[in-house]
This record gives C-alpha cells, sequence and structure tokens, in this order.
C-alpha cells in the first residue's frame, strides 16, 4: 500500500471519529463526571472488550466499565428481572428485533445531527433503532444471511458456481439432492422446508417473504398484512403465500425440489458431515463449521435473489449496545458506546469477534477478508420488519410451517390465521 493511500486512510478515520463526536456531543469533548458503570453483553467473552476498556479508561480516568457476559437463553428474563428489581445494568446489548417490547427501558440518545447517524450506519441500523429522533441503539456489527455450499458436492454434481437467484437454486436442488433405492434421501440438496431441524428457520421464511415484496405490517404498526394480496401490473398475487409455499416444498415428497424432511440431522451438523449441499446461515456459523469439520471443502456466497430485481434484499440479525432507563449515568454511558464506534475501537473489536460491520465506511476494508467480504457487503441491503414480540412471532411463524408441512392446513390459510395471531400482539 502506498504512503498516499495510508494518508487518506488516516483522514477518513479521523472524519469518522469527528463525526461521532458531533452525533453525541455537539462537537465538544465531554468532560464527564465519575461513574461506575455495568455492561451486559451476550456471546462475547470479557477478553473482547478488556482492552477497549482500558484504552476507554485512560482517556476517561472518572468512569469504570464492568463488563459482565451473560447466558443467550436465560439473558432476556435475567435483564428485565433486574431492571424491574431496579438492579440492572447501565449499558445492555439489545437484539435488533426487541425494541418494540422493550422501548420503555432505554434512555434514548438525542443526537445533534440525525443524519451523520443515517450516513454512518447502513440503513437498517436506522430503522431498527431510530424513534422520533432519538437513537435507540448502537451496533458494532450487523450480520445477514448468507449462502452456504458444499464444493465437493457441488463439482460431483458438474455444477461450478453456486446459484445466483432463487431460479437457478431451484435448479441446482434437483441436481444435488441424492435418493437411496428406497426414495430416502442420502444427500440433501438444500436444508430448507421444516422448522426444527433447520438453524433459524423462520428468519429464512421472513428473508423470502421480503424479497417477494410482502408488507409485513401497516405503516402504523397495528396490523399485520403479510396474508394481504398485491396488484401488480395486471396481476393480483399473495407475495406472503408464495413465499410460505417455496419454503415448504423443500419438505414436500410430491414437489421436483424435495430435498428434506423431518428425519434429517439438524441443518448445521448435516452440512458439516457433507449431508446437505447448501444451507442459508450467518456470519458466526463459520466458526461452528470450521471446528466441527476442519476439512470441510466449502465457501459462502451472497444470498440468491429473484430473477430480474434490481436492489437485492438481505435480511439483518445483529445486537446493539443501548443505555438503562435507570441508570445514574446515561451520558457517560453513551460516552463509552459511542467510544467504541470510533474507527480504531470497531476495527479492534471486529478483529476480535470476526463479526461483519456495521459501519459503511469499514465495509471496504472488511472486503480484504475473504470469510466476511460477502456479509459486509450484504449488510448494504439487509432489512427487518416491526416485531411486537419476536419469541411470540417465531413461535406463530413456525407453526405456520409446521401445519403447511404436515398438511393440515394450507398455505393460504396458515398464513392468515398467523396474521391475525401477529396482529393481536400488535394491539
Amino acid at each position: 500500500m502506498t504512503n498516499s493511500k495510508y494518508i487518506v486512510i488516516g483522514v477518513i478515520g479521523l472524519v469518522i471519529i469527528g463525526l461521532i463526536v458531533v452525533l453525541v456531543f455537539g462537537g465538544k469533548e465531554p468532560q464527564p463526571s465519575k461513574a461506575e458503570l455495568e455492561f451486559w453483553g451476550v456471546y462475547d467473552d470479557s477478553d473482547v472488550y478488556r482492552d477497549l476498556i482500558r484504552a476507554f479508561k485512560q482517556k476517561y480516568p472518572s468512569i469504570r466499565i464492568e463488563y459482565r457476559k451473560k447466558s443467550y437463553e436465560t439473558y432476556e428474563k435475567e435483564l428485565i428481572d433486574a431492571l424491574a428489581s431496579g438492579r440492572g445494568p447501565d449499558i445492555f446489548m439489545i437484539h435488533n428485533s426487541w425494541l418494540p417490547k422493550h422501548i420503555d427501558k432505554i434512555a434514548p440518545l438525542t443526537p445533534k445531527e440525525i443524519q451523520t447517524f443515517k450516513e454512518t450506519f447502513v440503513d437498517t441500523v436506522s430503522y431498527d433503532f431510530l424513534r422520533g429522533g432519538k437513537i435507540y441503539g448502537i451496533p458494532l456489527f450487523v450480520d445477514t444471511l448468507a449462502l452456504y455450499w458444499n464444493k465437493d458436492l457441488f463439482n460431483k454434481a458438474a455444477i461450478p458456481l453456486p446459484p445466483q437467484t432463487w431460479e437457478e437454486f431451484l435448479e441446482d436442488v434437483e441436481k444435488l439432492t441424492q435418493f437411496d433405492e428406497k426414495g430416502n434421501i442420502e444427500i440433501a440438496g438444500a436444508a430448507l422446508g421444516t422448522v426444527k431441524n433447520i438453524n433459524r428457520s423462520t428468519d429464512i421464511l421472513t428473508l423470502l417473504m421480503l424479497q417477494g415484496g410482502t408488507q409485513m405490517t401497516n405503516e402504523k404498526y397495528t396490523k399485520a398484512t403479510f396474508d394481504q394480496r398485491v396488484r401488480l401490473e395486471k396481476e393480483t398475487f399473495y407475495p406472503g403465500v408464495r413465499a410460505l409455499e417455496f419454503y415448504t416444498d423443500f419438505a414436500n415428497s410430491q414437489k421436483r425440489v424435495y430435498a428434506w424432511n423431518k428425519a434429517l440431522p439438524y441443518s448445521i451438523d448435516a452440512f458439516s458431515q457433507k449431508k446437505v449441499a447448501m444451507m442459508l446461515n450467518y456470519s458466526h456459523h463459520l466458526e461452528t463449521i470450521k471446528k466441527m469439520a476442519p476439512y470441510l471443502n466449502f465457501a459462502v456466497s451472497s444470498l440468491p435473489q429473484p430473477e430480474q430485481v434490481s436492489i437485492p434484499v438481505n435480511y439483518a440479525s445483529y445486537w446493539a449496545l443501548t443505555v438503562s432507563s435507570l441508570s445514574s449515568h446515561p451520558q457517560q454511558s453513551w460516552t463509552f458506546i459511542t467510544w467504541l464506534n470510533e474507527l480504531e475501537n470497531a476495527k479492534n473489536y471486529l478483529l476480535k469477534t470476526k463479526k461483519p460491520t456495521s459501519q459503511r465506511t469499514l465495509i471496504d476494508w472488511q472486503k480484504a477478508n475473504p470469510d466476511l467480504k460477502i456479509f459486509a457487503e450484504q449488510s448494504l441491503s439487509a432489512k427487518n420488519w416491526y416485531q411486537a414480540d419476536n419469541v411470540a412471532i417465531e413461535n406463530i411463524f413456525a407453526d405456520m410451517i409446521e401445519s403447511v408441512v404436515d398438511g393440515e392446513i394450507s398455505p393460504i390459510d396458515a398464513i392468515k390465521k398467523a396474521a391475525d395471531q401477529v396482529t393481536l400482539l400488535m394491539r
């Protein structure tokens, strides 16, 4: 790299740091008072933050940060119980689907310049955490679903490249799926169609709905609309129903794309064992696969898109840092969060965690990493939707899928039932 390139990168870094300072403090360097802050997180070990907290302490010696890693399985309940009793953390992590049900527990940040926030982070961050001119969370990363594919199985089937469209995906599934003499699936073309043995099955269905143009809710977030029909030119159709049919067809033995069923292993295990050629998953399972199968010949490609789309649609899942409404030190808490998102600090975090960035400026930097390139690029087109209660909705969507796979109900009736149930959550 030439000296001029280093200079340009340095200038960009200074600009980003300046923008974040302006975002929070209007251009004035804060002089926070003494504070001891408790910070709760999930997944990240304490060593991820150890050096960062030490560096923050050097700049702000009056602020002490104590990080505590929590178990994901009990995290939300433990957080709710702690806040209800008035003993919760000052800073905590919140999933991007949680804000509607936990917004009353947050002391939002009122920035000097909203546009700076929008320009710094990829679009889904503003959709998920910007409400009424106030910021309710700032993420260090944004993850998306991508296509994991087994290169050896593709080579065996004489398929040179992974599918770029869902139409190509369907063709590849037929070529890749192998059956024994009794009609049992020996090698699955793709892990799609069911619920319990597919990691993040309901996320995948939601992605398909969004890609198909499904309007998930009305504008006021008072009614679920993913069961509604859409008129496009001279055609009237139900995009939500199409997505549900597309997904469940992979588990329908009467369909040409039949490739999966409830008897098969869990999708991540099956992929690691070379029992499935393709699966959709997030970046953090790269390490999972590499540990389970160190010699597996696989790669990650961009998520397939519908044919002839001008703008791709991807699905976002990530965690943001936020400040408790019960905190005695909200200013100091937001100081720490915004400091973490300064360019070099964010890069240190991303290098340690191997996660895709949430900041536009760092996307080109991560493109040099073959593991994260796809995920970093996809964050620019990542979307989400308003979920009044993400856990309840996940269960509703899971029941919707299973009822169709089991033949208990038609796709159109299943999606109507699910929409009615989600609407009740929104009232």
